[in-house]
């Protein structure tokens, strides 16, 4: 199976942010230059975010697309060797309550949609590899999800996994991808918008694969083609808050294995707020993410494991980001099997994420503590 590994290449590390340390040495006229970049950027930047009132509240979870199954039900992409009659998934440590499915079957779409929305979601941040990409048949299973979320009334934004190439050639390519996702799902009723604005997250490989001083070129180039859309960056970086509208972190694995509930608390509770202050600093929107553990053992080796505990990382998660009162709610994942990450009901868990999700999401919607 050619599963794209999250962290084959990309080592996670949360460290202060470094503003120069994209460009060479001391080499002032560079830094010049890219000062230069930056603060055009941020005028581009400035234009997207709409004041801070006029920003809803979302409650948002990480979608993938990517499930097939085989005639033989017996194999399936990303679900690996299929055994239904013991609920197992070769590539998972756990198994959908639903079984194994198609990501095509608008049944399967509908009833993700009504489950997530009838327990506080109020969209989906779903998988994007790209045009024509035949990781997730991004071109057929988009505007499926469209369809289906605007019977539901339900929203739908796109997560920017990859931009692959690399110098001009990959920074064009990226700004085609950019206008591609903007005006050709952007537009619909049922897609993500903040003050009419369509709404892309970014997910870290893409910000390792093109360098910091590319993106104010590419960033003028595809609001010129595409007209104004706000990107949520990857990473509490300084740098990603000038040049971004948005902040959020997809992995946070990294830092709760073995934790108790209290030092789960205390690491939230500090790394929130210095996310909020970042974004808040630049006036951006600030996302935090909550996930009810990790599991990739099955993936990679020796992979990670941080054991949901009956639900009491997820707790603590959801109870700290509630306190710090971010613009939106990043749940990862609905349904990412591969990496453990899943709310959607599974053998073994049942619906308790699901439940928790209600009780906590409408916590923060209803702006509760």
């Amino acid at each position: 199976m050619n599963y794209p590994c999250r962290e084959q290449k990309l080592k996670c590390r949360e460290t202060a942010s470094r503003p120069w340390r994209s460009v060479s040495g001391n080499n002032m006229k560079i830094k010049l230059i890219f000062s230069l970049l930056l603060a055009f950027s941020a005028l581009i930047v400035k234009g997207q975010n709409p004041p801070r009132d006029e920003i809803p509240r979302e409650v948002l979870a990480v979608y993938y697309p990517w499930y097939s199954i085989d005639r033989s039900g017996t194999n399936g992409m990303h679900w690996g060797i299929i055994n239904a009659a013991a609920h197992d998934a070769g590539a998972s440590v756990h198994y959908p309550a639903r079984g194994v499915y198609n990501s095509m079957d608008l049944d399967v779409m509908k009833s993700h949609m009504e489950l997530a929305k009838s327990n506080g979601i109020t969209g989906f941040v779903v998988s994007w590899w790209g045009q024509k990409s035949k990781q997730e048949r991004n071109d057929d299973s988009i505007p499926l999800l469209l369809k289906c979320a605007n019977e539901e009334h339900f929203k739908i934004c796109l997560y920017w996994e990859t931009a692959p190439g690399s110098g001009a050639d990959r920074n064009a390519r990226a700004v085609d991808d950019l206008v591609y996702m903007v005006t050709q799902f952007g537009t619909n009723d049922a897609y993500l918008k903040v003050n009419g604005r369509p709404v892309v997250f970014i997910y870290e490989r893409v910000e390792s694969q093109i360098p910091k001083t590319a993106w104010p070129g590419i960033l003028a180039k595809a609001h010129k083609k595409a007209g104004a859309f706000v990107l949520i960056a990857d990473k509490y970086e300084d740098l990603n808050a000038q040049l971004f509208a948005g902040v959020h972190r997809y992995n946070i694995s990294w830092a709760l294995p073995n934790k108790t509930s209290d030092e789960i608390h205390a690491w939230a509770a500090q790394y929130d707020d210095d996310a909020l202050k970042l974004a808040r600093q630049y006036h951006r929107i600030g996302c935090l993410t909550v996930i009810p553990g990790y599991n990739d053992t099955k993936q990679r080796k020796p992979g990670r494991d941080v054991e949901r505990k009956d639900g009491t990382v997820y707790r603590a998660l959801w109870e700290e980001a509630i306190k710090t009162k971010p613009d939106w709610v990043l749940i990862v994942s609905w349904n990412e099997w591969l990496e453990g990450t899943e709310i959607e009901p599974s053998v073994e868990d049942g619906d308790k994420y699901l439940k928790l999700t209600a009780d906590y999401a409408r916590r923060f919607l209803d702006g509760r503590p």
